[in-house]
């Protein structure tokens, strides 16, 4: 009877209250083990289970509940690490604190249920690890590649560094501010990333600023000239310099642009395309033409 009264009496005690520091080292957790222990039949779950642990701790203090949350989230899961894995444990963090204080206060039929808190995850995971491959891997780290490939061309060993750390570094700042966003607001906050004013300006800034960078590249590394030059009335006539004073650096448009129309056409195919711009620049340098 009385190994019963402590059960029970563990099992409503309520739980601890989150601290930003609880939310600071679970996101450290997820961030530090988010591909490492990757499975085909689970994916990343196990890393945000390990993340998450310290929190559902605090919580749960019935066993079973524990135990019931260690499995929930053991579960298939997969997302980017900043954007989709940020926002949604800040968001699980705070359903299922939701979920712990009406368990603790006896009411566990009114309680955030074990499927809504994994329906959240599942849903958001897909439109999140977009938005986040899109703008991390394909905006934000190629602008600081842009911007120090200078520095690497001169053989500086900061042209390699800086833009790894600075990529870590800033990554690293924005996802704990999506962790507290997501906790702040819980499902709001997905609501706010997807279709929020300003998430949309920040994505499309970035995409502006993407596209002046890489026109920025195209015109500095993509080196493209004619040697063509003919004399009329024993005058001599050299191509370049005549392209160059009607609009500098209108090879390498053109190519770029070819690309850019392969593209569209053909749809991202790079190998191909490489090929392609290897064999018909290859014949027109034997022709001399270019």
């Amino acid at each position: 009877m009385t190994d019963i009264k402590l059960k029970n009496t563990e099992c409503i005690e309520k739980p601890e209250k989150i601290t930003t520091r609880d939310l600071s080292k679970m996101w450290l957790r997820w961030w530090y083990a988010n591909e490492i222990p990757h499975t085909f039949d689970r994916m990343i779950a196990p890393s945000f289970l390990w993340a998450i642990t310290p929190i559902l701790r605090k919580l749960y203090k019935c066993k079973e509940d524990l135990k019931e949350a260690y499995e929930r989230h053991i579960q298939f899961f997969n997302t980017q690490c900043n954007w989709g894995g940020g926002t949604i444990l800040g968001i699980t963090a705070s359903l299922e604190e939701a979920r712990a204080k009406t368990i603790a206060e006896g009411k566990r039929d009114e309680a955030v249920g074990s499927d809504a808190i994994n329906a959240t995850k599942v849903g958001l995971m897909g439109p999140l690890a977009g938005i986040g491959d899109a703008i991390d891997s394909g905006t934000v780290q190629y602008i600081l590649i842009a911007i120090c490939l200078p520095w690497a061309q001169e053989g500086s060993l900061f042209g390699a560094l800086i833009p790894w750390i600075s990529f870590v570094v800033i990554t690293y700042l924005y996802g704990f501010y999506f962790v507290k966003l997501g906790y702040t607001l819980g499902r709001q906050a997905a609501v706010q990333l997807l279709g929020g004013t300003n998430i949309k300006r920040i994505i499309n800034g970035l995409s502006v600023l993407g596209i002046f960078m890489m026109g920025i590249l195209a015109a500095s590394y993509v080196n493209v000239k004619t040697p063509l030059a003919f004399t009329i009335s024993g005058k001599a006539f050299v191509v370049q310099d005549l392209l160059d004073k009607i609009l500098p650096g209108i090879l390498p448009l053109i190519t770029v642009l070819s690309v850019y129309v392969y593209f569209t056409k053909k749809g991202l195919k790079i190998t191909q395309a490489l090929l392609w711009l290897t064999v018909v620049l290859g014949v027109l340098g034997a022709a001399a033409i270019l």
